[in-house]
């Protein structure tokens, strides 16, 4: 019986069209993934089919900025979409190579075999890695700090400028900037949340009259906030705790002021410049 090659070339033929539509669905697919993901985070939310299809300049951070109020929130919500960008191109592409493999007859369960084996040899070798990225992920999306915080990372203590999903830039107090490992980082303080509060502690003689001493304190930290324009910073009226620490030589007086995020400092240093002038005019004796 003669060969007819026929059967054999429309089956390649059909082999091929079907790779190439596995092909070309899968790049569609990949780009209205990663359309939604970028309108999404960039604060524009789910697009409709027109906003899709309708071609647009690149996103910017100031973009995100002006979406979500804030340069934290902004690089959070970009580092949040390229994670998810990543893992569905990898998803998309990766099903694909699959079911093109599958059409062209190649058996798939020593492929799947032989990634998995690769892939746990990959794990080991880079375990330090995938640590810092796996930390990196839920760091960010427990949102235990962002850009502009004021965080103490252990090894670092200082203002977040970046946080990538390996590591994070701190700047500190003297300009040196620290590049942390995201995997090595066992605890986060985080003085940027919320509210913070600024804490003055006063020296008084032994002897001096401590509710006098309270009162006076008291009263120079409300003017002194009120006459350094802190009036948007602080949360709360200033409050004296009493006396902190008994010593030999004398003891501790502590006043707390609550305050927004960051501004802490800046209010700490009026209210013991006011403080410690009022109690001096007012021949209050500070320990040595």
């Amino acid at each position: 019986m003669p060969f007819s090659p026929a059967p054999t070339l429309d089956a390649l033929v059909r082999t091929g069209v079907q790779v190439a539509l596995i092909v070309v669905v899968a790049v569609l697919a990949r780009a209205v993934v990663i359309r939604v993901i970028g309108h999404a985070s960039a604060g524009a939310g789910v697009p409709g089919l027109v906003t899709l299809l309708r071609r647009r300049r690149g996103i910017t951070d100031a973009d995100r900025i002006r979406a979500f109020g804030s340069a934290r929130r902004a690089q959070r919500a970009r580092t949040v979409g390229s994670v998810i960008g990543n893992a569905a191109t990898i998803l998309i592409f990766g099903t694909a190579f699959t079911m093109a493999l599958g059409q062209v007859g190649v058996n798939l369960a020593p492929v799947l075999a032989a990634a998995g084996v690769l892939g746990l040899a990959v794990g080991f070798g880079a375990q330090n890695l995938v640590r810092d990225f796996l930390s990196g992920i839920f760091m960010i999306l427990e949102d235990q700090y962002g850009v502009g915080d004021t965080v103490d990372l252990g090894d670092a203590v200082g203002t977040i400028e970046r946080v990538g999903l390996r590591t994070t830039t701190v700047r500190d107090v003297a300009g040196m900037v620290w590049y942390v490992r995201n995997g090595t980082i066992e605890r986060v303080g985080n003085a940027s949340q919320d509210h913070a509060v600024a804490v003055v502690d006063v020296p008084l003689a032994i002897d001096t009259d401590i509710t006098h001493a309270a009162a006076v304190a008291e009263s120079a930290a409300a003017a002194g906030i009120d006459e350094a324009g802190h009036g948007a910073d602080v949360l709360g009226a200033p409050q004296v705790l009493g006396a902190e620490q008994l010593r030999a030589p004398g003891m501790t007086l502590r006043l707390t002021v609550t305050t927004e995020p960051g501004r802490q400092w800046a209010v700490q240093r009026t209210v013991t410049e006011r403080v410690v002038a009022a109690l001096r005019a007012d021949e209050v004796a500070l320990a040595a």
